[in-house]
């Protein structure tokens, strides 16, 4: 997914999904894997994070793709940010 090679010096963003009282772990894997294009296996990965730690990374990408991806979570009502990737 990403369009920039690990070692750009273009800035990366982490997409975050959050655990909420209201989405069902099944509809939550059906988002991330209509939004992010993961398989089952992952989407469910996702999910397991997400629900021990309150909350999980999905995703680091470019700050475009970052914004478009938590904008389609939050379409699909899930609880979804971003913020800067410092691990590079």
């Amino acid at each position: 997914m990403a369009d920039h090679p690990a070692n750009s010096s273009v800035a990366r963003w982490r997409v975050v999904v959050h655990d909420d009282p209201v989405n069902l772990m099944p509809y939550v894997a059906l988002a991330l894997r209509r939004v992010l294009g993961c398989d089952e296996t992952e989407a469910r990965r996702h999910v397991r994070a997400v629900c021990e730690q309150g909350c999980a990374p999905v995703g680091v990408e470019c700050r475009e793709n970052a914004e478009a991806q938590v904008l389609a979570l939050q379409r699909w009502h899930l609880t979804a940010s971003m913020e800067p990737d410092e691990t590079a």
